[in-house]
């Protein structure tokens, strides 16, 4: 069965009355490397079996089943599709692709929880050990799990000891698969517990929906151009070959890829290089007035360019469909509960530069296999790089309807701190780098140009300055490659903060409330909705969508400059907060709850999303059904909660996926 056939049901409601939960852990095999080809790749291989299904109803102890040998009870089998047992699993993803692949099931993903999203909602870390541990559960996932997974859920080299075989079975060691069974059975035990305690802070229906949602558009995925994929790892190869063998005649070195070897060559030239990290061998490229030590580092950057292994994931985790799945993870940045990308990583994928012509003729070269005509008009690892996009296609007679938010955390950072002036740029001309150097440096708006560098310095203030950045903010975000000094950057930020005094309100507001939610154990309310509040443990800030940030037993410190803040439990460590960077998660959780809703209204309407990044959906669409005129419309609506909040976007068609 291919994904492609596996059917998902649209509606809105099915009318489910719970009567039965149903925890859930497997075990499997698969000769495909689940890192490497994401679940529903890896459920495709021919030899993927589930090797043990634990199991709970309810209350009732946990059950395993030895799929090797035995078979599902019907009692089971029958409710995985029964609209009223509720099924529940940490990381609830893995078991629904898995047991419908492998039982040649039609589950609906709507009678599903997942443990890992609840606990992500309430800022915990999304692995069901560390979870256990920051709740302070009795029962803990089993230690030993890794090298049970290691032995008989992966491929085994094959040996003269071992018989030249290159799989475990249970009888190759009885023991290691009864501690195989435990370990199946106390994860279970773990995720139950866990449940149970995280059901004082129920997920909402609304954050159950999108995940719904989010299952459905990573079970359908995007479709890419194979040929395009294998010629363009077929072109990189060739090319680092023929960079591998300049550097070799260059230095001398048997390994030029040896980072030691390359330093104490480029050392042995009368350079300094402290370390070979990017941004050290990108100076000393820039700055060198030896020739042989320049082209040394620029082989090396262009050798290190790991973008262009995207291509190579990209094959791994293409589906018997041609189409990629799982590409996104929901709750995956739980501070504010955006989505992450995962395996193809879509939400860093590499800028584009080239002209939109130039973008065009460069992909058709790749797709046609022109491979040296492509090396001798482009830059061969950067070009590849920027047409990574190109190689997610839509299906013939299809086309992506690609639209993005403007400005979205410049908008929503203004509407919750009342910042006029920007709301009315906002509902005006939306030039808000040119508004707000004319406002910094009190010069008529028509008197900003990029000639004269105001523009420049409006855009670097809006991008380092909104979340209480300073200094050391405009340095991050390029002022210093600007050419701009110390005493500059320091006027820009003065100037900034003179020009938006509610914002610099709003962090102050932002972060006494916080302290004082923490300290007093009280309920402070802002604008808009926005509300701080202690409550068993955990911080939350109330958003003007109703959803919650949460933050794990806060507790008040002094902080490096002396002044009580916040510290919380991160997902690895204690982790400290100010008004700023409360202020940025608010604003950063408002604009992708700003996404969500649109993603529910597009579906609604009969859009496909295929996949999102950021701001930006990418629905894939038949010819004439649907437009782009529409898909703007809709994300241009005002939003009930967010009453006078102006929304705009822009967007494009397009066969092959990319940026306007």
């Amino acid at each position: 069965m291919s994904f492609a056939s596996t059917p998902f049901n649209f509606n809105k409601s099915i009318g489910v009355i719970t009567i039965d939960t149903l925890a859930i852990d497997i075990e499997t095999y698969s000769s495909y490397n689940l890192l490497d080809t994401g679940v529903y790749r890896y459920a495709e291989a021919p030899d993927f079996e589930i090797l043990l299904f634990a199991y709970s109803f309810n209350d009732d102890p946990v059950e395993v089943i030895d799929l090797t040998w035995d078979d599902l009870p019907d009692r089971v089998l029958k409710a995985l599709t029964d609209k009223n047992t509720l099924k529940t699993a940490f990381n609830a993803q893995f078991e629904f692709v898995c047991i419908n692949k492998h039982f040649n099931l039609d589950m609906d993903i709507r009678q599903w929880q997942c443990t890992m999203v609840h606990a992500l909602t309430l800022g915990l870390p999304g692995s069901l050990a560390n979870v256990a541990k920051a709740l302070g559960i009795e029962e803990r996932k089993d230690t030993a799990g890794t090298a049970l997974i290691n032995y008989f859920s992966k491929p085994c080299r094959p040996t003269k000891a071992n018989g030249k075989r290159t799989r475990n079975l249970p009888e190759h060691d009885p023991e290691k698969w009864a501690n195989y069974i435990k370990y199946n059975r106390q994860d279970v035990v773990v995720e139950k517990a866990i449940k149970n305690k995280l059901s004082r802070f129920p997920i909402s229906e609304r954050e159950q929906t999108l995940w719904e949602l989010d299952q459905r558009i990573n079970g359908g995925g995007v479709k890419t151009d194979l040929q395009m994929v294998l010629n363009a790892i077929k072109i990189d190869e060739t090319d680092s070959d023929r960079l591998l063998v300049e550097a070799k005649k260059l230095t001398g070195l048997d390994n030029p890829n040896s980072t030691a070897q390359l330093k104490k060559w480029v050392e042995d030239q009368g350079e300094s290089m402290p370390n070979v990290q990017k941004a050290t061998v990108e100076k000393l490229a820039n700055e060198t007035e030896n020739e042989a030590v320049k082209r040394a580092l620029e082989i090396r950057q262009q050798l290190s360019k790991t973008s262009v292994k995207k291509y190579y994931a990209l094959q791994a985790t293409r589906c018997d469909d041609g189409r990629v799945r799982g590409l996104m993870q929901h709750y995956g940045a739980n501070r504010t509960g955006r989505w992450a990308g995962r395996l193809v990583q879509v939400q860093n994928l590499p800028g584009i530069s080239m002209g939109a012509s130039d973008l065009d003729s460069a992909r058709s070269l790749v797709v046609k296999d022109e491979g040296e005509m492509f090396g001798l008009l482009y830059p061969v690892a950067d070009t590849l790089s920027q047409l990574i996009r190109t190689a997610l296609v839509a299906e013939e007679g299809s086309r992506f309807i690609v639209s993005d938010f403007s400005a979205i955390e410049a908008r929503v950072i203004a509407w919750l701190a009342n910042e006029k002036w920007r709301i009315d740029v906002f509902k005006g001309h939306g030039k808000i780098y040119e508004a707000s150097a004319s406002q910094m440096f009190n010069v008529p708006i028509e008197n900003v140009t990029r000639e004269n560098g105001l523009r420049a310095k409006g855009k670097v203030a809006e991008l380092a300055l909104g979340y209480q950045g300073s200094l050391g903010a405009l340095k991050q975000m390029g002022g210093e490659a600007m050419g701009l000094s110390e005493e500059e950057m320091e006027e820009i930020v003065q100037s900034w903060r003179l020009a938006s005094p509610n914002i610099v309100q709003f962090w102050y507001d932002v972060g006494n409330a916080a302290l004082k939610a923490v300290k007093d154990k009280a309920v402070i309310k802002l604008q808009y909705g926005l509300q701080f509040s202690y409550e068993s443990g955990f911080l939350f800030i109330r958003l003007p969508s109703g959803r919650r940030l949460a933050y794990v037993r806060p507790r008040i410190k002094e902080n490096k400059f002396g002044r009580d803040a916040i510290f919380f439990d991160g997902a690895r460590s204690e982790e400290s907060t100010y008004g700023g960077k409360l202020v940025e998660n608010i604003v950063q959780a408002t604009a992708r709850d700003l996404l969500a809703d649109n993603l529910l209204k597009l579906d609604g309407m009969g859009y496909k999303t295929v996949f999102h990044v950021h701001d930006e959906v990418v629905c894939e669409m038949p010819y004439g059904q649907g437009s782009l005129e529409e898909v703007e419309q809709l994300m241009s609506e005002p939003i009930e909660w967010a009453p006078g909040l102006p929304l705009s976007a822009d967007g494009f068609e397009t066969e092959y996926y990319k940026k306007d």
